[in-house]
């Protein structure tokens, strides 16, 4: 006989644990089925234990720079096993936390891969092995996603790495290749350079960081290629040739091909969904490029199944998926004042040195919406914190309506932009206007004061630019 719930989720990373939680907090018995960690890539293999690996990077960055601080220390030097056990522990402990929560909630966890076995029905099993047979009204879905690979440039583990051989390499490589300048891509090319290594990246689009702001993403190659990164863009790699303990890497840019040869490769090429092995087969659920569809609530085509997180539509990221989970439970529980994700006020993060983070449209999304923008920017040289701490580098950017006002987009790089671009889309979700916002009152000496001068900008009123 199965187990009666209200609502199995299958996946505990960040999408599934959140919606259980909120799930129990509106009284609804809930299971969630996780077949490996709970806190999924996230906090496993992903966000957590890499800005670990960054914090590291960072550091050592500035251990390097102590002599403009009037400060001196002699034989700078880094241990690799204990970088990435300190990582490692970091996500221990996280993924512990969650699973307290789940305790804390009176969720129940069942350990196995779940699969969809019939109306309202999930079979989950264990290597291969039945563990348990659950029944619930709600099903969601939160398996995740998994890095994708291409035709000839295979992952082994070994020479050619993924995000998760990447974030404990045995020792550190004194070059390697990245394959791919997004988010992911960048940040691990950011972490070994800072940590000596020899750095190429290789990105198939004209620019690095391409879902950035264009004036960000120049911005950000000029400051990668200063640290000593190679960037190859509009480049494809044709073929890894593996030897003992290299790779050779024939790049075709241009129509002209180059090699080089690197002690590991590093593939950041995007996710594919892990919709296999659900029990999505004769259901009503879609799946379009390896990702299943779900409309604004997250319900899929199949009645009473409902799908969150990297499974579904981009943006990929943490934040979205979490607050997937909560919109989609407070739909089936019957919240009142419920809205769907408004995609323009995710913001994202990139935590390479310089950060860089953005919220809304990009000054070209808007102009191509049609919208008569006011753009406003304001650069990290002017602000008196930036100077204090030694981070002269970077800019904070606003896009505004011409005609209305409304903020329609921030981005920004520089030294800790990730923590600021919070203000911006809190501005973003209140359906701030320009007005608001330079009326706001922002303290000094803070970073955060760069914010208010680009919306002054925007209005030709920018006080110390």
């Amino acid at each position: 006989m199965a187990d009666a719930y209200d609502l199995v989720v299958i996946g505990g990373g960040p999408g599934g644990y959140v919606a259980a939680i909120r799930a129990a907090q509106l009284g609804m018995k809930t299971v969630v089925v996780e077949r490996e960690h709970l806190g999924g890539i996230c906090l496993n293999w992903g966000c957590i234990p890499t800005k670990a690996l960054l914090r590291t990077s960072e550091i050592y960055h500035l251990m390097h720079r102590l002599g403009d601080f009037g400060l001196s220390a002699e034989n700078i030097r880094f241990d690799p096993a204990k970088v990435v056990a300190r990582s490692r522990a970091l996500a221990k402990q996280l993924s512990n936390g969650v699973g307290f929560l789940m305790r804390k909630h009176k969720i129940t966890v069942v350990v196995g891969e779940g699969k969809l076995a019939g109306k309202g029905r999930i079979a989950v099993a264990k290597d291969g092995k039945p563990v348990a047979d659950l029944e619930a009204k709600h099903i969601i879905l939160a398996t995740g996603a998994r890095a994708r690979s291409l035709p000839g440039l295979d992952p082994d583990g070994k020479l050619v790495w993924t995000y998760k051989e990447a974030m404990v390499p045995p020792a550190m490589p004194k070059s390697l290749l990245v394959v791919g300048s997004g988010a992911i891509g960048i940040e691990f090319a950011s972490f070994y350079r800072d940590m000596g290594a020899e750095v190429t990246v290789v990105e198939v689009l004209d620019r690095v960081l391409p879902v950035e702001d264009e004036e960000i993403s120049i911005f950000a190659r000029k400051a990668f290629e200063k640290q000593g990164i190679k960037i190859h863009t509009g480049a494809t790699v044709k073929a890894l040739k593996k030897g003992k303990d290299s790779v050779a890497a024939q790049i075709e840019a241009g129509g002209k091909a180059s090699e080089i040869t690197v002690d590991r490769v590093i593939l950041a090429v995007g996710i594919v969904g892990n919709v296999e092995g659900v029990g999505l087969e004769g259901t009503g659920v879609k799946v379009e490029r390896t990702h299943v569809v779900a409309d604004e609530w997250l319900r899929t085509g199949e009645a009473g199944v409902y799908a969150i997180g990297d499974l579904v539509g981009p943006p990929w990221l943490a934040h979205k998926a979490m607050h997937e989970g909560v919109i989609c439970v407070e739909h089936i529980a019957g919240v009142n004042g419920v809205d769907p994700l408004d995609l323009r006020n995710i913001p994202g993060c990139t935590y390479c040195r310089p950060q860089v983070a953005s919220v809304g449209l990009t000054e070209k999304a808007a102009r191509d919406q049609g919208y008569e923008v006011k753009i406003g920017h304001f650069p990290f040289i002017a602000n008196g914190k930036a100077i204090a701490m030694g981070e002269p580098e970077g800019m904070v950017k606003t896009v505004f309506d011409g005609k209305t006002g409304e903020l329609l987009g921030a981005h920004m790089i520089g030294a800790e932009v990730t923590e600021l671009i919070q203000g911006y889309t809190i501005a973003k979700t209140l359906e701030t206007t320009e007005s608001e916002l330079m009326r706001t009152i922002f303290p000094h000496p803070t970073l955060s004061e760069m914010m208010h001068e680009s919306v002054l900008d925007a209005y030709g009123r920018a006080l110390h630019f």
